[in-house]
């Protein structure tokens, strides 16, 4: 059993973090307690403003919902590095008007990292080359696009977008999102295009407009079972046709 009220509140902060409902039982699994400790660990962190809702019932149990302004985070090192290397691909990334605010960000936890993750950030940033397109050219993507267009992938949510093709021309879509990827500074969004019946992918430089439809619908098996491995072969056939012409 954990002793260490503190220690201990963290690590429950940290497996609330997650966004799951934990149920009791589990929680105290998880830390070593009861679970009375559990609920008066709820209470202690809900002192220092952090919304821990709660239901009952069989199915019930606690999460972590969003309040009205954003505590202190909690992480482990594993989940530390994870948000220094994508703070820092994204502040090179084509977001418009995420740079600098990805910067500030990176800054203020690289002051908090321990000299151990400090390497570990280090050696991962020195071994890694990005992959960047040199052809097509890419313009940003609006921020406000990305993070609709991410919840609705995350919900299964339809959307309807504009979209401006190659040939300049523009149509209407309304699509299954499934996943977005991001190669050098293009931004990708794979979907099932509803009204042609069919899977396409869409650069997000070229998407404006985004709405939720607001109807969810059946997540389809993407081609092949591998999203990057569908995107590869789409850029590589558009490319080929575009040279061959």
């Amino acid at each position: 059993m954990s002793r260490n009220p503190t220690g201990r509140a963290l690590r429950l902060l940290s497996l609330l973090q997650t966004h799951r409902l934990w149920r009791a039982a589990e929680l105290a699994e998880r830390l070593e307690v009861t679970e009375r400790t559990v609920r008066r660990d709820v209470e202690r962190l809900r002192e220092l403003g952090y919304r821990v809702d709660a239901t009952t019932g069989t199915a019930g149990g606690y999460r972590l919902a969003a309040g009205a302004h954003l505590p202190p985070l909690v992480f482990d090192d594993e989940e530390a590095v994870a948000v220094v290397v994508g703070l820092r691909a994204a502040a090179g990334a084509a977001i418009a008007g995420i740079e600098d605010a990805s910067l500030q960000a990176l800054a203020k936890v690289e002051q908090a990292l321990p000299d151990r993750l400090r390497r570990r950030v280090s050696a991962l940033n020195d071994s890694v080359v990005s992959l960047q397109r040199t052809h097509g050219g890419a313009g940003s993507v609006d921020a406000e696009t990305l993070s609709t267009l991410a919840s609705a992938c995350r919900t299964t949510e339809e959307v309807r977008f504009d979209y401006r093709r190659r040939d300049g021309t523009d149509s209407s879509r309304l699509a299954e999102p499934h996943q977005l990827l991001s190669a050098g500074h293009l931004w990708y969004l794979i979907a099932w295009d509803l009204r042609r019946a069919g899977w396409r992918t869409f650069r997000l430089d070229r998407v404006s407009g985004v709405r939720l439809a607001g109807r969810r619908f059946a997540p389809r098996p993407i081609p092949g079972g591998d999203a990057a491995a569908y995107l590869t072969a789409s850029v590589a056939w558009i490319v080929e046709e575009t040279e061959t012409r």
